[in-house]
């Protein structure tokens, strides 16, 4: 076997793969397991690419497993069922997440919470069940599992978004669709043209304009952030209303906080990471009945490194996809 074809490897299955830290990726064959009873194939079409494709090829918590094949915002169409599969055929277009199994049997996976299953097979960076790899939607569900949890989806409300990528742009979208008051947070003044004039938001505040932040004080019902390098979060919270919740969706390397941003207007500050699979149907349907659609740049997937590079430096608006299905031809 020659190096190139070793450093490729071999299998039924297409793919690009980190080898190491560095986060490079380059094409890689691996199997696939036959389809089992309760399986379902696809032909992927389509990958969006997530800031989480950086920190685990690049192994910022330490815990990747290498070679890592990326990417959890599949879209595809079913090619073959198992034989006890129901509710898909054959031909069906489908969309694969940040997990792909779970018990099934666990009080998280009969509340449709199976994304917090202790045995949750996540799509990548993962073993499943029978110990083969892990198969290969985010940005969405991300933010729309909060909102719902917090209930807002009713008219009127006050939502404020920290961040304005991938994450941030679908959660104005969301909250626009809603009904909702938006005022998306930045630190560069060159995103309000699109905060307010492609995506609607109400509000566009520079977050280390003291007097900009100040005029907001006490006045959100929840803050969404999506920010993915270390911030502060005392700024954020003495802009809730009482009783309102920020809820974290990146993981900075470390939270502190003032007790009395919490205490003295009995605020919260939550976590929360994508979302059930009610929770996903439910935004699909949605979706399509309210013309929610995240902007997007395609790609080929030849692209991938430099398309990683440019998510790092923020540039992309607002969601690379992958057209998978036109770069393994």
């Amino acid at each position: 076997m020659s190096d190139m074809a070793a450093e490729c490897g071999s299998g039924n299955c297409d793919a690009w793969a980190a080898r190491d830290p560095s986060g490079i990726l380059s094409p890689y064959k691996f199997n696939r397991r036959e389809v089992q009873s309760e399986d379902v194939s696809l032909r992927i079409t389509h990958c969006g690419v997530c800031y989480a494709d950086v920190i685990w090829t690049r192994n910022m918590f330490n815990d990747s497993i290498y070679p890592l094949v990326p990417g959890h915002e599949i879209a595809g169409v079913v090619t073959e069922v198992g034989a006890d599969v129901k509710g898909f055929k054959v031909g069906d277009h489908v969309g694969v997440g940040v997990y792909v199994n779970s018990c099934q049997d666990c009080e998280n996976c009969n509340s449709s919470l199976e994304n917090h299953c202790s045995k949750c097979v996540v799509t990548y960076n993962s073993v499943d069940s029978d110990g083969t790899a892990a198969p290969l939607l985010c940005a969405g569900i991300t933010v729309y599992t909060p909102m719902i949890r917090h209930n807002m989806n009713q008219p009127g409300k006050s939502l404020g978004v920290i961040g304005l990528g991938g994450l941030g742009h679908m959660a104005v979208k969301f909250g626009k669709a809603f009904g909702l008051k938006v005022t998306v947070f930045s630190t560069s003044e060159s995103k309000r043209e699109e905060a307010i004039n492609l995506l609607g938001a109400d509000n566009f505040v520079i977050s280390s304009d003291e007097n900009q932040m100040e005029s907001l004080k006490s006045s959100l019902h929840l803050i969404i952030d999506t920010a993915s390098g270390d911030h502060q979060f005392d700024p954020y919270l003495s802009l809730l209303k009482v009783g309102g919740v920020m809820v974290l969706l990146s993981f900075p390397s470390e939270i502190k906080v003032h007790p009395e941003n919490l205490n003295l207007a009995a605020r919260s500050l939550a976590g929360s990471v994508t979302g059930g699979t009610k929770d996903i149907q439910e935004m699909i349907n949605f979706c399509a009945a309210n013309n929610v659609y995240p902007d997007i740049e395609m790609i080929k997937i030849d692209y991938v490194n430099e398309a990683l590079q440019r998510l790092i430096n923020r540039d992309v608006r607002f969601r690379f996809v992958i057209d998978i299905e036109n770069s393994f031809k």
